[in-house]
């Protein structure tokens, strides 16, 4: 059975630099990014800004095309397909987007919002319809008498809600959650995960869960795949990239992560200066510059994905470290 959702060494390149002042080159936003999503699965894409995490969500909704590299959805290539087919895929694929206040019409009702992607796609009349965008309104924890409420009238947690409510109302088989909790209080964020965990459960839904806090990716993921710089640093079960992280990259992430553990700060990795350019990565490993386990191997070679045990890590040291 193929997985629901494949990516084979996505790239995404974005041409930068047309003012007078602006430097030219070519911004690798995406550079060679692989994984397997399968049914009621959770794959998190963790990363500090700026890592590609965003990029690699838009494509994987298919809102922009690749630059190199395929992307399958049930084992079906998704560029140069018919226009019927390709929206039979778009349908297949819906997003959560990371600002509730920002993704919600604000001159709609809830229930407008609720049936609009039914009436686009001509499923249903208005009365199955509302039918349909009411059932949800249960499935998400809203009432019943807020169907006819503009989404200013709702606190984040709750307009939330209503764009995952939005999200599954043409039952998708893949969501893809781009920072969908991080501008919520924490006690929302975990009322929002729990009410995501519930409905993977129910739809067996896959998710694309796109985040750069560890703390989260914890309670939700069961797969975590690592970016750095456009390139996939680390991936592998989430039990293990969190008790025994390979790389540096990866350990300085969780040290990040606020924690009353004594041992957690004893493990805390010390990383200096910046992320290298985008438009002009090194010839080795990007990481070479920040890590304190570099040697001149890792600046002269980049190094490539490999297995180690039940992961996978792109640095040349990983067996020493950790």
């Amino acid at each position: 059975m193929p997985a629901l959702m494949e990516a084979r060494e996505l790239r995404r390149y974005y041409r930068a630099g047309s003012g007078l002042f602006a430097r030219t080159g070519t911004v690798r936003a995406v550079d060679g990014v692989s994984f397997t999503l399968g049914a009621g699965e959770t794959l998190a894409i963790v990363g500090e800004s700026g890592c590609g995490k965003s990029t690699l969500a838009r494509m994987a909704t298919l809102l922009e095309p690749p630059t190199e590299g395929d992307l399958l959805i049930d084992g079906e290539p998704t560029e140069g397909v018919s226009t019927a087919e390709r929206r039979k895929l778009l349908l297949s694929v819906q997003m959560v987007f990371q600002n509730p206040y920002g993704s919600l019409n604000p001159r709609k009702t809830v229930g407008s919002i609720l049936e609009e992607p039914l009436a686009i796609n001509h499923r249903g009349d208005a009365r199955a319809r509302q039918a349909a965008a009411r059932a949800m309104m249960d499935k998400v924890g809203l009432r019943q008498d807020q169907y006819g409420r503009y989404p200013h009238m709702f606190s984040g947690g709750q307009r939330q809600r209503i764009a995952i409510a939005r999200a599954l109302m043409l039952r998708p088989r893949i969501v893809v959650a781009d920072e969908p909790v991080s501008a919520l209080d924490v006690s929302i964020q975990a009322q929002v995960l729990n009410l995501m965990m519930d409905l993977q459960d129910e739809f067996h839904l896959a998710y694309l869960f796109i985040s750069h806090d560890l703390s989260v990716v914890r309670h939700i993921a069961h797969d975590v795949l690592v970016m750095y710089c456009g390139r996939a640093v680390e991936h592998g079960p989430k039990q293990t990239i969190f008790a025994a992280p390979r790389h540096p990259y990866t350990r300085m992430l969780l040290a990040a992560t606020p924690s009353l553990d004594p041992a957690h700060h004893k493990a805390t990795v010390t990383v200096r200066g910046e992320p290298p350019s985008p438009i002009d990565p090194p010839a080795g490993c990007v990481f070479a510059s920040r890590c304190p386990f570099a040697t001149e191997l890792c600046v002269a070679e980049r190094p490539v994905l490999r297995e180690l045990g039940d992961i996978q890590v792109a640095c040349h040291h990983a067996e020493t470290i950790g």
